[in-house]
């Protein structure tokens, strides 16, 4: 069982929401779909449910071409973030409805509903309508009614947004175990690298309405194919800083220079963009570290963390530091580069040299 995307596109007007696209999913995978918002998250997905046409290619499962196939013939299922439920019916039935339209029988449909029912912990809700749920509670029925359903393929649009913390974790952990036991194809769109990485399986980076890299999830973090898909998998977005390469020397081109790493030593001479996620900066000096000079402009702290926004000759950087620090708006700030930690892109954004860290990962 295969969901192939073959060469397509779609566009309104003159507005292009999906360029070419062309991926497969394979039976039992999760599939990460990870971009900010407006990248074509939603609209890819509703290609591939049948909400939406192709303006050009196909859409073929198991090797059918099922491009104008209505998706009341296709065997889907797809939670939004904004949770929909029937408001007239009690949660049990809310969940029991798409195994009625299957013609199932009632102890069968009996015994899934209470079976995922306390996976989504609704147990004490099964006899109350939606409208007295609270928020969190109606997106776990809508969520509850998708798994039921054993589709082949299950679409999963932030569906987490809107739960607490815990129950976002707890529900992180079960979801991938229980459509790899169902042998579904698992669809799920998020904003952010960190729910990516933690539900891993596969990863299709989104930027524009471009899928810019398809791969196993981990892969994708480590091995970005170009700058794009770096920002992309990096919360805050990856740091940037020029440099030119010439011989076994780098140099800045806000100034300073430094011998080339040996990941960068088969290097040809040029112009580079050296790459560096936010929590590979340091404000304590290390071994074989770069120091930058800065000035703090804005801090966040997070509680357990703190974000410095920092300005390095004319460029604005974010580094994600541990704990919380009593820092000053418009101070000087020294900041630290482990050298083992960055990526170097060529002119044109893609990838030149992996950082070293990543390679040995």
């Amino acid at each position: 069982m295969a969901l192939e995307l073959d060469g397509v596109t779609h566009t309104v007007g003159a507005q292009t929401h999906i360029h070419t696209t062309s991926l497969t999913l394979e039976k039992g995978t999760m599939n990460v779909l990870l971009g900010p918002t407006l990248s074509g998250k939603t609209s890819l997905m509703r290609l591939m449910a049948g909400l939406d046409q192709p303006t050009r290619g196909r859409v073929l499962w198991n090797g059918e071409d099922v491009t104008g196939q209505r998706v009341q013939d296709r065997k889907v299922a797809m939670v939004y973030q904004q949770f929909i439920n029937y408001p007239s019916m009690t949660v049990y039935e809310n969940i029991a409805s798409p195994m009625k339209l299957l013609g199932l029988d009632k102890a069968e449909i009996d015994r899934r509903v209470r079976a995922t029912a306390d996976l989504m912990q609704l147990t004490p809700m099964l006899n109350r309508k939606p409208l007295e749920l609270s928020g969190g509670q109606q997106q776990r029925c809508a969520l509850a009614r998708a798994l039921v359903k054993n589709a082949g393929l299950v679409l999963l649009d932030e569906p987490l947004a809107n739960l607490d913390y815990k129950l976002r974790e707890e529900l992180r952990a079960e979801i991938p175990r229980i459509f790899e036991e169902s042998g579904s194809i698992f669809v799920y769109a998020t904003t952010e690298p960190e729910e990516a990485l933690l539900l891993g399986g596969h990863c299709a980076t989104l930027w524009e309405g471009r899928v810019t890299q398809f791969g196993p999830t981990a892969q994708v973090y480590r091995q970005p194919a170009d700058a794009t898909t770096a920002r992309v998998f990096s919360d805050p977005p990856m740091n940037f800083l020029t440099l030119k390469k010439q011989g076994d020397m780098m140099t800045f081109a806000k100034g300073g220079s430094l011998p080339v790493p040996r990941s960068a030593a088969n290097m040809p001479d040029g112009t580079y963009m050296a790459g560096f996620r936010p929590n590979h900066l340091t404000l304590e000096e290390t071994p074989g570290a770069v120091r930058f000079d800065t000035r703090l402009t804005v801090t966040e702290i997070t509680g357990s963390e703190t974000f410095v926004h920092l300005e390095h000759a004319g460029d604005r950087w974010v580094g994600l530091i541990h704990g919380v620090r009593q820092l000053r708006a418009g101070q000087d700030l020294p900041v630290y580069l482990d050298l083992s930690r960055v990526y170097l892109f060529s002119e044109d954004g893609r990838l030149a040299a992996t950082a070293p860290y990543a390679e040995a990962a």
